[in-house]
């Protein structure tokens, strides 16, 4: 009997043990649109950008991410030239732009038109009155969960006033 409530309480430990490493492992902002398979251009520049650690920070954050799409419809070079050392500040501010701080949801929006300060500092214009955009670029797919924070896939790159 005493080897069975030994087996028991080791076998509740593993459990419980199993249960935190899972929650202590899952997904943030990064590694969730790393994960996503269509931000490779995104996450090279976040990288690029040394934003890697602030975007796997506490958080909440709202990420309104240019799908790999989107950076394509830029000008000929533009990512390139953004993605140069001496461009760094400018390719932070451009990120920074894409970030709300808190967790903003579809639904908090739906139906409103409102303006929100990016972590870069400027304002973004989200306009829920048919289907959602933020400063016109189309929200293609919302509410993609982080431990974070949440996703909305954007169909365009927003660029600050610089």
């Amino acid at each position: 009997m005493n080897r069975f409530r030994n087996f028991a309480a080791a076998a509740a430990l593993a459990v419980s043990s199993v249960a935190l490493s899972a929650q202590a492992f899952a997904a943030d902002i990064v590694d969730t649109a790393a994960a996503a398979g269509n931000f490779k251009t995104l996450v090279a520049a976040v990288e690029a950008a040394g934003l890697v650690d602030t975007l796997k920070g506490t958080g909440p954050f709202t990420v309104f991410a240019p799908s790999d799409e989107a950076f394509a419809k830029l000008p000929a070079g533009t990512v390139d030239d953004l993605l140069k050392p001496e461009n760094k500040d400018k390719l932070v501010a451009v990120l920074t732009y894409h970030v709300v701080p808190g967790k903003v949801m579809a639904a908090d929006v739906a139906g409103k038109e409102t303006k929100a300060k990016t972590v870069q500092g400027g304002e973004v214009t989200v306009n829920g009155t048919d289907g959602v955009t933020v400063d016109g670029a189309k929200v293609v797919q919302a509410d993609i969960a982080a431990d974070n924070g949440v996703i909305h896939v954007i169909d365009a790159v927003i660029m600050p006033k610089m």
